[in-house]
């Protein structure tokens, strides 16, 4: 199996904003409110730079990386990135499929003279969570917040 991360393409927005919906409602992470940002992929991608994640050439994962600007809520300064709406197909998760996007929006970060990552995470989000930590992120809870009332986030970061 072949495992390539690279830019999305403008006809891959109707797969990512399935994808992303499904998966946040599937595991309750998302009310109305909030599935309607989840599914606005052309405004995420007007405000971040999304990647995908295609398995054999088919989209099974989707991120969206924040270099500058107001969609990255949780960083603090010119020097921050942040990533956010990481999302796995279910049936391929444990295939290091998160892990590259997440690898790739470091690199992608870094090469653009970033010095930190953020991001938010929903506290039930227990596997990315091992995934983050895998990979050196520690939390940040000074800097927990709420996107939306009943919303409540939990904030990392790692120094690149």
């Amino acid at each position: 199996m072949t495992l390539v991360v690279e830019p999305a393409r403008e006809t891959d927005w109707p797969a990512i904003a399935d994808l992303t919906v499904s998966t946040y409602t599937s595991q309750g992470w998302a009310g109305p409110e909030y599935q309607v940002q989840l599914a606005d992929v052309a405004g995420r991608a007007a405000k971040s730079e999304l990647l995908v994640a295609r398995l054999d050439g088919v989209l099974v994962g989707s991120v969206a990386l924040v270099l500058d600007g107001e969609f990255g809520e949780v960083t603090e300064g010119p020097d921050e990135a942040a990533f956010r709406m990481l999302v796995v197909d279910a049936t391929v998760r444990g295939r290091g499929i998160g892990e590259a996007l997440v690898r790739a929006c470091l690199q992608r970060a870094a090469a653009a003279g970033k010095t930190t990552v953020v991001l938010s995470t929903d506290p039930r989000m227990h596997a990315a969570h091992r995934l983050y930590e895998r990979l050196g992120f520690t939390r940040l809870p000074e800097r927990d917040w709420s996107l939306l009332p009943g919303i409540d986030l939990l904030v990392y970061r790692l120094g690149l």
